[in-house]
């Protein structure tokens, strides 16, 4: 009998921690960003006072969970990547915050997949490709 844990390919495993650098190098990039609008703003302060002032700003503004999610120019660009070669029908991984579970996806529109589980029943789930990182199952030939 065949255990019902199905083990994540090496594949996704990679993906899902490229992910978390890419999503790292997000926030270096904002505070970066943050940085620079500080010293373009108050061109009087000292570059290191107003480093620490961006990044303050930065904490504070990734402590509301709709402004972080919406700043992800590097790790939505390595998702739509990685997703870009799938069509419905495709066998793929979705991967979650919390966990990683396997999705056929049923539908694709620009920056959309829908996407079932069999845990879902009949329904799909909808997602954009910038926010959540879905990988196929099998790695794409070059």
């Amino acid at each position: 009998m065949r255990s019902p844990v199905r083990s994540v390919p090496p594949n996704v495993e990679h993906a899902a921690a490229r992910a978390r650098w890419l999503r790292a190098i997000d926030a270096v990039l904002a505070w970066l960003v943050a940085w620079a609008a500080v010293g373009l703003a108050f061109e009087t302060v000292t570059a290191s006072a107003s480093a620490i002032v961006a990044l303050l700003g930065v904490v504070l503004v990734a402590l509301v969970a709709p402004l972080r999610r919406g700043w992800r120019p590097v790790s939505a660009l390595g998702s739509v990547s990685a997703s870009q070669g799938l069509r419905p029908g495709d066998h793929a991984w979705l991967v979650l915050p919390d966990h990683i579970e396997p999705v056929i996806v049923t539908a694709r529109r620009g920056l959309r997949l829908v996407v079932a589980s069999p845990q879902q029943g009949s329904e799909g789930l909808s997602v954009r490709r910038t926010r959540i990182l879905v990988v196929p199952a099998k790695p794409l030939a070059s």
